[in-house]
């Protein structure tokens, strides 16, 4: 028998598309009315797209890619994430060059080879928005407020983790800073750390080996190290998120995965998944548009992995909706099977094409969670009615054909 992949999972059970439908629904609800708009992107990318934004240095490109050569001999991999290819489509459509304020939202597959466990797969789903042209804090405030707007409908309660990462302008010294506190503890830090300290060395403040994480509670602050704008936009961003009753913690130690981003980085997390308790996460990169050669243009986005909210989602009462409609006898079929026809051109309809009686027929729509369950038998041939229940009110009767 042939199963699926390791890691890459089916959709499959009526509890689990109720909640996966649910979220997008209400995450496209939110994000429509902030003023994004959709876009699909497609699944299979250049390698370098990936490598040239996420970074060489990133454990996504160096481990996680599924990388191969097409039939036309391109190096194409398979998305790992979402903001990469919605910037490559910002620029191949040359609206980095026409100027303007654009904003974007997505949702779809994305794949990365990693170790499968609880909320974290091989093939996993996110949601994600990206907004292109605003240099400004507020708009970073506004996309923390609408991760907020979108969490607090699911009924998911969360903290949310607040840094700055600096600029080109404050990075590089920074940077030298910690590669000397780095230095001094390297005999003590994991391979994975001592590599990144000549590649990418913020990175190793995202080390989630323990030994890592105690020695790195001394090391250097970069929020200690901030130029006078960066510092201010933060204060800015603090005074926002504090008038709009947003409550926050900063973590000086929160830097995001991916090599594009500065200035402002955001996590919310949740206490209720386990040791890896990210839900969504973020924040500014004003310099990748110019990285994948479009004209220098400000941008802030964020996404979240669908799959670790599903668990956390509370779903809403689930009210009775739509037609069922069944025949009684065989003669009732062919009938039974025009009305629904009908009947779908406005209303949900599920048809029974099995002949049952009453009392069956009324189990089916109850399995179906159907508002009314509408059966023709013998006597409703001959007068042309349908028998309907409202299984809501409990209420039944009669009604001319012509007339449902």
């Amino acid at each position: 028998m042939i199963k699926s992949l390791r890691g890459m999972n089916d959709i499959l059970n009526d509890d689990e598309y109720k909640r996966y439908t649910y979220f997008l629904k209400t995450a496209t609800q939110i994000a429509t009315r902030y003023g994004f708009h959709f876009i699909e992107t497609p699944i299979l990318e250049e390698t370098a797209l990936f490598k040239r934004s996420v970074g060489e240095s990133s454990d996504i490109v160096g481990k996680e890619m599924y990388q191969f050569t097409d039939k036309g001999e391109n190096d194409v991999c398979m998305r790992p994430e979402g903001t990469a290819g919605v910037v490559r489509a910002f620029i191949q459509n040359k609206f980095d060059r026409a100027g303007g304020i654009h904003r974007y939202f997505y949702h779809g597959p994305m794949f990365r080879y990693e170790r499968p466990q609880k909320g974290r797969l091989r093939q996993f789903h996110q949601f994600g928005c990206e907004s292109f042209g605003v240099d400004s804090v507020y708009e970073d405030a506004t996309i923390i407020m609408m991760i907020s707007d979108i969490l607090k409908e699911l009924g998911i309660g969360y903290r949310l983790q607040l840094n700055s990462l600096g600029d080109h302008n404050c990075m590089p010294e920074y940077r030298q800073n910690l590669v000397n506190f780095i230095e001094s503890v390297e005999d003590e830090i994991c391979e994975d750390c001592v590599r990144r300290k000549s590649t990418n060395p913020i990175r190793v403040l995202d080390c989630k080996n323990d030994k890592c994480k105690s020695l790195y509670v001394k090391a250097p602050r970069l929020i200690d190290s901030l130029c006078e704008t960066c510092e201010s936009d933060f204060e800015q961003l603090k005074k926002i998120l504090d008038k709009s009753g947003i409550e926050y913690e900063i973590d000086t130690n929160l830097v995001r995965g991916l090599d594009y981003y500065s200035k402002t980085a955001f996590e919310f997390v949740s206490d209720n998944i386990g040791s890896q308790s990210a839900i969504a996460g973020g924040g500014r990169y004003d310099r990748l548009v110019e990285f994948l050669d479009g004209r220098a243009t400000a941008a802030v986005g964020f996404a979240m992995g669908i799959e670790r909210l599903l668990e956390l989602i509370e779903m809403p009462e689930e009210k009775r909706s739509g037609y069922y409609i069944g025949a009684m006898d065989d003669e009732a079929l062919e009938l039974v099977l025009n009305i629904t026809h009908k009947k779908r051109a406005t209303k949900q309809v599920t048809c029974e094409y099995k002949t049952k009686n009453l009392k069956n027929h009324l189990k089916g729509a109850d399995k179906v969670n159907a508002r009314f369950c509408c059966v023709i038998g013998t006597n409703e041939i001959e007068n042309k009615t349908i028998w309907v229940k409202d299984l809501e009110t409990k209420t039944e009767e009669t009604i001319k054909l012509e007339d449902f």
